[in-house]
């Protein structure tokens, strides 16, 4: 291992094309052979306060390369474990969906298409929002699948089923997931504060078998306590950067305070890679224009870069 840095290029973080974490690019959609494969859905057209998520890909893939790490792969001497060793991962970037600005259901289309081409080779789907619009195509991608229970990290509880005549914006996504019979069920964790649901929405999630925690009840069990009222089995992992504190996560467009720190959500991901079978993730609503020292995107690559290690590992 020590001299696995002195063999082929460097490709140092600061140099080269920003893929996510400089894995190879695929262009061609139909020849995707790799275990995970990444998706940028730049679409922010759902946002109802700050829009800039369409920027979110773009500054997801360039942070990452700060964990692009080499040949060497990741130890975490905590886990006693290497992830994302090179040669037993097998990760590309297939780059963005096609986006038509103003037209929602054009840009969703275009997601969706890009998510049933990972899921056709046989790999991990993992999309970098925009906003947490994208989610709708993401699972609608999933239409004839085996059902999996969908896990949220967010402040917002997202169940809004019309408003204004829209379905489809970054208030929709958890009420038209819950629609969908291949969704068995939904677990929503850290939705706080003043929210983008009215009561009804609670009602209704509720009522549709939603699991429904806020910041301080999460603390208040523990994350082995939360983790036991996760069903075994399918997950599809739908995290939402406002679900942390803006003090770590201030480039979104609706920050919300009392949120998650980076452990508290680490641990949440890694107890749910090491009892579920992961499907699907989507990352959303970070928008680096409202973060100039990049803490967001930063905090977005480390989550996904740790997330698809243990995904895999577990396996």
């Amino acid at each position: 291992m020590s001299n696995a840095y002195e063999t082929g290029r460097l490709n140092l973080p600061f140099t080269g094309i920003c893929t996510f974490g400089k894995y190879p690019y695929v262009e061609d959609w139909s020849t995707i052979d790799a275990d995970v494969a990444i998706l940028g859905a730049p679409y922010d057209a759902g946002t109802q306060w700050r829009a800039g998520a369409r920027q979110g890909p773009r500054g997801i893939r360039e942070a990452s390369t700060l964990f692009s790490f080499g040949h060497g792969g990741a130890y975490d001497h905590e886990d006693d474990i290497t992830y994302l060793e090179q040669g037993k991962v097998r990760i590309v970037d297939i780059g963005d969906a096609d986006i038509i600005h103003t037209d929602t259901l054009g840009s969703h289309a275009a997601i969706a298409a890009g998510v049933r081409a990972i899921l056709a080779a046989g790999a991990l789907p993992v999309v970098l929002g925009g906003d947490h619009s994208v989610n709708i195509p993401c699972i609608e991608a999933f239409e004839g699948a085996e059902p999996f229970h969908i896990v949220q990290l967010d402040a917002h509880l997202d169940f809004v089923d019309i408003r204004h005549g829209v379905t489809r914006g970054h208030g929709n996504p958890m009420r038209r997931a819950a629609e969908k019979p291949w969704v068995s069920g939904l677990t929503q964790l850290g939705i706080r504060n003043v929210s983008s649901t009215a009561k009804e929405g609670y009602e209704d999630a509720r009522a549709r078998g939603s699991d429904i925690l806020s910041v301080r009840q999460v603390r208040s069990l523990g994350v082995e306590a939360v983790l036991e009222r996760i069903p075994a089995g399918r997950v599809y992992l739908t995290i939402d950067i406002d679900g942390f504190d803006p003090s770590i996560a201030p480039g979104t467009g609706t920050p919300s305070h009392g949120g998650f720190t980076y452990y508290e959500g680490l641990e949440l991901l890694d107890g749910i890679a090491k009892r579920c079978d992961v499907v699907g993730i989507d990352l959303v609503e970070v928008a680096p224009d409202h973060d100039h020292a990049g803490l967001t995107t930063t905090l977005a690559a480390q989550l996904l870069m740790n997330t698809i290690g243990r995904v895999l590992h577990h396996r």
